[in-house]
């Protein structure tokens, strides 16, 4: 493979919006239109869709200054989908029409930002373009709220999410314990087979305003403990404030969501209902108290109004990476974070990761930093996420509201 090689690049996103995808989007953007070796940047409307359907935004046309609000604009500006391709050795329909529009536009970079999956199709294209001689280099930009990729100490999206989930569980707790009445909360968060996100509750209660109870999908869950733990702190301070990841399960593998209640008709006729909603009958039920479940649901993704600098600062880093990686003649590879400390600070390098080591592996919540209860986190998970929720972005305002990037978006013919 020639070190220097001229062409267009296209960008594209896929998955989970989150806070902070955009600057990603950013930091590849601005740092391909500056590379003398791309000729065009252009921006693929819904991920892997934009470039089957040949529907690409020309970004060179964008004004740089709304470019640059991308840094503060949360969810994926460009479009998302959650499409997936086939293997190209079972099936290279898919492939072949990716190939198709490369030769059309010239295409010589292709960079894709999102999760487990999006890292999967950037492998699958990495992988055909150089069993058809096509020379294309693929590089993957991490992204998801579930902090579940493999190989990399963290993700972009899932620090901000930890911060937005942090503050909401301290202002509900504040609300919870607001009357002289017993009142029992639950609060379903994001993460169906990791539970970092529901584990970021724990921050809340680190600083004096949080869930008493914390459980995750790393352990298998127990109701009658559950019930039992609700039971104790209940009977000793009235109020109980309880965090649940959207994905506990029983021991034999089942999700606790799915399981059936009884409905309040009297009747016994099965509910099917969310998690919050479900454990709070059961626990209304057990006790006799006021109950009230909460669902975080899509609030915690987008919330830019509460994202991390740091976050902010590392999504576009990845960005700049994965461009400067690709044009100095790297390809299959994603931009992963490693930590180091330096004079007892925290400092974030960038490493490059093959991506056939990092598609459809999980990363889940390590078991030593899971209480001996099970229904709680210990200190070295606060020392790990601490870092990475620090500081607070400029927000450019209009009116007092958020001024996000309007794009033209022009289509590429």
């Amino acid at each position: 493979m020639s070190e220097k090689l001229i062409g267009s690049c296209i960008f594209g996103q896929s998955g989970g919006p989150t806070a902070v995808i955009n600057a990603s989007a950013y930091g590849v953007i601005r740092a391909a239109l500056d590379a003398e070796e791309i000729t065009t940047v252009y921006g693929a409307a819904h991920g892997i869709r934009g470039v089957l359907d040949d529907k690409l935004y020309i970004m060179d046309e964008e004004d740089p200054a709304e470019l640059k609000l991308l840094l503060n604009t949360p969810s994926s500006e460009l479009g998302s989908c959650r499409y997936k391709i086939a293997d190209p050795e079972k099936d290279d329909t898919d492939y072949k029409r990716i190939l198709e529009i490369f030769k059309k536009y010239n295409v010589r970079y292709f960079f894709y930002n999102g999760g487990n999956d999006s890292m999967d199709t950037c492998n699958k294209i990495s992988r055909y373009m150089e069993s058809v001689g096509y020379e294309c280099r693929v590089m993957g930009v991490p992204k998801t709220i579930d902090n579940d990729l493999f190989g990399t100490d963290h993700c972009p999206g899932f620090a901000s999410a930890a911060k937005y989930i942090a503050t909401s569980c301290m202002e509900i707790n504040k609300d919870a314990r607001v009357y002289d009445n017993g009142m029992i909360t639950i609060v379903e968060i994001m993460g169906r087979h990791a539970g970092w996100l529901a584990a970021s509750a724990a921050l809340a209660t680190e600083f004096g305003s949080g869930p008493d109870l914390v459980y995750l999908p790393e352990l298998d869950f127990d109701m009658d403990k559950f019930l039992a733990d609700v039971d104790r702190i209940y009977k000793a301070n009235g109020k109980v404030l309880v965090a649940v990841s959207e994905g506990i399960h029983y021991a034999d593998g089942s999700f606790v969501s799915e399981a059936k209640t009884s409905s309040t008709d009297g009747f016994g006729h099965a509910q099917l209902g969310g998690l919050a909603s479900m454990l709070a009958e059961v626990v209304k039920n057990h006790t006799g108290a006021k109950v009230r479940g909460i669902e975080l649901s899509l609030l915690q993704r987008c919330g830019a109004h509460l994202a991390s600098k740091t976050d902010i600062d590392e999504a576009f880093g990845a960005g700049q990476e994965a461009v400067k990686q690709a044009v100095s003649g790297t390809t299959g590879k994603m931009v992963a974070f490693e930590r180091e400390y330096i004079d007892g600070k925290y400092n974030c390098k960038m490493v490059l990761l093959p991506l056939s080591s990092v598609a459809n592996y999980e990363k889940k919540v390590p078991l030593e930093w899971i209480n001996e209860d099970g229904n709680g986190l210990k200190h070295e998970f606060i020392d790990y996420v601490l870092p990475l929720i620090q500081g607070e972005p400029e927000l450019p305002l209009e009116c007092s509201l958020p001024r996000y990037a309007r794009l033209k978006k022009v289509l590429a013919k």
